[in-house]
């Protein structure tokens, strides 16, 4: 491995909010893997407005001689911007975006390096969640499965573009990218609206697949650890129905109608029943009660029939109900917030 981080050859990003359990162990794995590949490697940490003690934690990795850890502070703002500051504050030209609570596998760099560097430009890790989570943690298995079942039955690599984008999972997890496509990407996704309440991923990544393509490959890998908490999930669940309607608002005409239809459905249905129940047609309010019970089961059946986990399969069953609440506001208020998006002028990248 070069001994000149002056000039490293690649630069690590982690956006990191109240994390401070999780860093030790996803920086030891991160180590593992520069260390194993014989990469000369810088890593930022961006403290995105974290209470708890974040700093503290991270003072003993500053002379890391692996991988220096810099730490750069800025109020809560959101991932999109504590990655974007973290990727201006960057030295190399390749750029690897890692989440706080991701444990990338200690050999993917040495598998792809090479061809990150000669080929390949952008690389999407596949991520596993921690089968040791707790039960409200697997939860997003079964969402997962029903969206892209066909790839998680079998894993294999792949390459994402515009016409097949909605095929595979991916995100900003674990992205592997030259620094020079990571900024205009952000460029390009930069929001109009406060950061927080923006997706920190999907547009980014659709830029790059239209421009340039994602790898989607199981030989570069991590594990994501959840929330490990019912009060956080179900505080951010609220967060998740914002992001959903700023990932897909606008993208077709059909999802723009899907994302207004899932917000109206629920007070629509509360009315039926209201006005059912006053007629004294109790029959007919059952029904309607069984069949919202039956649609909210179905993605479990499907993921079940996919041979999903059946911890990730009882982790929704157990919970679909008080998560559906604060995901429904979160998409009454994505939509709100994001109202300009489902206008049919195309929106102007912000500088």
């Amino acid at each position: 491995m070069s001994s000149d981080l002056n000039s490293p050859e690649l630069s690590v990003v982690i956006p990191s909010y109240n994390s401070a359990p999780w860093l030790p162990s996803t920086l030891d794995t991160l180590r593992t893997a520069i260390d194993r590949a014989a990469i000369s490697a810088e890593v930022i940490v961006v403290d995105d407005g974290s209470t708890d003690d974040t700093v503290e934690v991270l003072r003993g990795w500053h002379d890391d001689t692996v991988a220096p850890v810099r730490v750069l502070s800025q109020p809560n703002t959101g991932r999109f911007a504590a990655r974007r500051v973290g990727l201006e504050a960057s030295s190399a030209s390749i750029v690897m975006l890692l989440d706080s609570r991701v444990l990338i596998d200690a050999n993917s760099l040495v598998r792809i390096w090479a061809e990150a560097q000669q080929g390949v430009r952008v690389w999407n890790a596949h991520i596993e969640t921690d089968p040791d989570a707790p039960l409200v943690g697997r939860f997003w298995d079964v969402p997962t499965r029903l969206f892209w079942g066909d790839y998680l039955r079998r894993p294999r690599a792949m390459t994402l573009t515009s016409e097949n984008f909605d095929t595979a999972p991916k995100g900003t997890t674990l992205l592997l990218a030259p620094r020079d496509v990571l900024s205009e990407a952000f460029r390009q996704a930069a929001p109009t609206v406060a950061s927080p309440l923006v997706s920190d991923d999907t547009k980014i990544l659709r830029w790059v697949a239209e421009n340039h393509g994602i790898q989607i490959d199981p030989r570069f890998t991590a594990v994501y650890r959840p929330r490990t908490t019912v009060t956080g999930f179900l505080r951010h669940a609220r967060d998740r129905g914002t992001l959903f309607v700023d990932s897909y608002a606008g993208t077709t005409p059909a999802r723009s109608a899907i994302l207004v239809g899932l917000a109206a459905a629920p007070p629509a249905v509360f009315a039926l029943l209201v006005a059912l129940v006053m007629k004294r047609k109790a029959p007919c309010a059952l029904a309607v009660v069984a069949a919202g019970g039956l649609a909210a089961a179905a993605p479990a059946i499907v993921a079940a029939a996919q041979r999903a986990p059946r911890r990730a399969v009882l982790a929704y069953l157990t919970y679909i109900v008080p998560f559906a609440g604060p995901f429904w506001a979160g998409i009454v208020r994505g939509i709100v917030v994001h109202r300009s998006a489902f206008s049919p002028s195309s929106k102007e990248p912000t500088p």
